[in-house]
């Protein structure tokens, strides 16, 4: 399986997490990496996944992986 990179132009870090928007709701939806890539969709690495913003206004809804 190929891995899949940081949809970050001029990334070339391993993505850990996929983001989705939905427009209509002003929502931005984070969560671990999609088990397939998604055109509508945009995978980020670590340090982009951390650095996430959003516009003024906006709710990011981050969906954590249960721990041990």
């Amino acid at each position: 399986m190929r891995e899949r990179l940081c949809s970050k132009v001029a990334c070339a870090r391993e993505a850990v997490s996929t983001l989705t928007y939905d427009y209509g709701d002003k929502m931005a939806a984070l969560g671990p990496l999609g088990i397939a890539a998604d055109p509508h969709a945009h995978d980020l690495c670590a340090i982009h996944t951390d650095r996430l913003s959003v516009p003024q206004g906006w709710v990011v809804v981050r969906h954590e992986t249960l721990r041990a």
